[in-house]
């Protein structure tokens, strides 16, 4: 098998029904009023490939376990996310969210560039929320580093700023950035930002 070759991921209605914690039936009328992807097998049986059950789960802000992620990925690993941001509210507000979101997934927390550059060596993090306006070492350079750094495996950078800018979330994205969010901002399109993020990795 080529090195990127994944195999194709098939769940049943009742492997679905499991997986969100509901009863078989549920999911089944999931899929029949077309909330949930899916195509029926000669037997008459439902089947539903794992990206469209990780868009549904995605669509409403459900519970994502980590396996079914990396089977759509191809990858067994377990992904880190990495929140480096000065505001010590925020960054453990979107912890909490994301422990929810991912409980799977170890989850770190800096607050300057520093503490981010000693995890991002450590740790060597998938996916990496980052701040720019922060003390030490600023977003802007910490972004630059971690993307011409091979050693620190390539991860996907979804910058979160509060700081406004014509051309800001432009330059960003020229000095290495993957996705660009600014603050405030809503969880649900955090979220949505994640999903595409960490589907990307390694690519």
């Amino acid at each position: 098998m080529a090195k990127h070759e994944k195999k194709v991921r098939i769940f049943s209605a009742l492997e679905v029904a499991n997986i969100c914690g509901v009863v078989n039936q549920t999911a089944i009328n999931w899929i029949k009023n077309g909330y949930l992807k899916a195509f029926t097998t000669p037997g008459g049986q439902y089947r539903v490939y794992a990206e469209d059950l990780v868009e549904f789960l995605s669509s409403r802000n459900m519970r994502m376990p980590a396996e079914l992620l990396a089977s759509v990925e191809g990858a067994v690993e377990k992904r880190k996310i990495l929140i480096v941001d000065d505001d010590q509210s925020l960054n453990n507000m979107i912890k909490g969210y994301l422990e929810k979101k991912f409980p799977d997934f170890p989850i770190y927390q800096a607050y300057d560039g520093f503490e981010a550059g000693r995890l991002m060596v450590e740790q060597k993090p998938s996916l990496v929320i980052l701040d720019i306006d922060l003390p030490g070492i600023n977003g802007k350079e910490l972004c630059r580093k971690i993307k011409s750094d091979p050693s620190l495996g390539s991860p996907k950078i979804l910058v979160v700023t509060g700081l406004s800018g014509e051309h800001l979330e432009e330059t960003m994205k020229k000095e290495g950035a993957d996705a660009y969010l600014r603050k405030p901002f809503d969880f649900d399109e955090l979220t949505g930002q994640i999903f595409d993020l960490l589907k990307r990795v390694g690519s």
